[in-house]
């Protein structure tokens, strides 16, 4: 077995990412996020309701 580095490998480091590969990483937690948050919007919205309409 041989050690060391071959060539042909690429090496990527987190550090040198670029802004939008890691907004990329977080967009599932974003998108679940606001589901979760509208969900408990209509919630409230629902439970406060007492159907009078002021207009």
């Amino acid at each position: 077995m041989q050690s060391g580095h071959h060539e042909g490998e690429v090496h990527h480091h987190k550090k040198n990412r670029h802004l939008l590969e890691r907004f990329e990483g977080y967009t599932d937690l974003i998108i679940v996020g606001l589901i979760i948050a509208l969900g408990a919007a209509m919630l409230i919205g629902l439970l406060t309701a007492n159907g009078k309409v002021t207009w």
